[in-house]
């Protein structure tokens, strides 16, 4: 576990616990989207906050089906939520945490050495520039809590890096239009189709991942 082999803290497992979560909740959301993609995406934005809500919300204001102040401002909350909380895993862990959100990537133990030794310049751009870096923006998080961040300028620099994400996908759909809209009906009426193979494709992955971690080194 990224605390080491001694007992965990109860700081420990809040962290962890709320890391687990979030991904449950996404997990959990998943058989919603291609239903709530044609009929109301800034739901699905308020929900998951995913690029496809937000292109489709821009899409739908754009036709006069949907507010387009919602549609910039619906993502924020959800995308805002759980980020903090791989900030707080950096704190806590150091070192582990960041082993533990890179995994096998070497490109993305690459970036966290640049940011380990140049944290002051490179920590910051890299926090509001993390939703289009080549890299998990939970390592990026991680890095700069290990590196002393502080939390309200953590804070800060993610909510002007989500605005920014939020205005260039909304910008995007509302700039498509009545395609996107399109397209995203027709997925709509295949919604439970699609919510099936969106299971079994995760079922497939979560196995396949499980396969790998017990066989015998």
């Amino acid at each position: 576990m990224p605390w080491g082999e001694g007992s965990p803290r109860r700081v420990d497992i809040l962290c962890w616990a709320g890391i687990t979560i979030s991904g449950l909740y996404a997990l959990a959301l998943l058989p919603l989207v291609p239903q709530l993609l044609g009929t109301n995406p800034v739901l699905l934005e308020l929900l998951r906050g995913s690029t496809t809500a937000m292109v489709t919300a821009g899409a739908f204001a754009r036709v006069d089906e949907a507010s387009l102040p919602l549609a910039i401002l619906a993502p924020f909350p959800i995308m805002l939520l759980w980020d903090p909380l791989y900030w707080w895993a950096g704190r806590l862990w150091g070192r582990s945490a960041i082993d533990l959100f890179a995994g096998e990537r070497p490109r993305a133990q690459r970036w966290v050495t640049k940011i380990e030794k140049n944290a002051d310049r490179i920590g910051p751009p890299a926090v509001v520039l993390a939703y289009v870096l080549p890299i998990p923006s939970p390592l990026i998080y991680a890095a700069v809590g290990w590196t002393g961040m502080r939390l309200r300028t953590f804070i800060l620099l993610d909510l002007v890096g989500t605005a920014m994400w939020v205005v260039l996908n909304v910008g995007l759909g509302y700039a498509i239009g009545q395609s996107a809209v399109d397209v995203a009906k027709a997925i709509s009426r295949y919604a439970l189709i699609l919510t099936v193979v969106l299971v079994v494709v995760v079922v497939v992955v979560q196995v396949r991942r499980s396969m790998r971690s017990t066989k015998p080194l």
